[in-house]
Formats: structure tokens, sequence, C-alpha cells
């Protein structure tokens, strides 16, 4: 089970800090990676972290602007959010690695465990 949280109201322009833990596994066997879901839309990879954490990939819309990290000691993975926009509000969601590909093909169907989210808006 994965729990995520961090999420909150911020204005245009500030920052966030998504933090993504675990319980009942250990987190740092398995590529994590974080997607987000604005109303309407379908659900959009934004991030995955590798198991050593030297594979980052990142979509293209947060390059730059969006930083993830893991936390092994703490079973955790962080998605530190800075220049927010308002077409970051979105729930985040953390999942880990279901097929054993790690970030090589970021796309939800091969990622599990899913949390609840957390609703990040972002809004002046």
């Amino acid at each position: 089970q994965l729990v995520e949280s961090g999420g909150g109201l911020v204005q245009p322009g500030g920052s966030l800090r998504l933090s993504c833990t675990a319980s009942g596994f250990t987190l740092a066997y398995y590529a994590i990676a974080w997607f987000r879901q604005a109303p309407g839309k379908e659900r959009e990879e934004v991030s995955c972290i590798s198991v050593g954490g030297t594979k980052t990939p990142y979509a293209d819309s947060v390059k730059g602007r969006f930083t993830i990290s893991r936390d092994n000691a703490n079973n955790a993975v962080y998605l530190q959010m800075n220049n927010l926009k308002p077409d970051d509000t979105a729930v985040y969601y953390c999942a880990r690695d279901a097929r054993g590909l790690g970030c090589t093909i970021l796309q939800s169907r091969n990622f599990g465990s899913w949390g609840q989210g957390t609703q990040v808006t972002v809004s002046s």
C-alpha cells in the first residue's frame, strides 16, 4: 500500500513537496512513479525513479520544475514541485513498478499498488 501526502492549495509560482510512503513492502526494491489526473482528463505520467535512483525521466510539461528523489532509509519517494502552474492542478498518485520494467515504459498499466492520491490545486 502506498500513501501520498503533501498536496494542497498554492499560488502560481509556488512550491510543494509530495511524499509517497509505503507500508507492507520495501519501497527501495521498486521503481516508483508519479502520475496525475486532472478533472475530465486521463491519468498522465509525471515522473519515475529507478531502483538505484539513476534514471529519472520526466514528462515534458514538468521538466526543469519538478524533481523526483527517493529516501530508501525512510521508505519514501518525494516529488519536489517548483514554479507551479494552474495546469499542474490535479490529483497526484504514486505507484510501484508492477511488471519489472522499471522506468523504461512510463505507462499507468505497468504500475500498481496505487495510493489514494493527494490533491494539488494551483490557483490565485
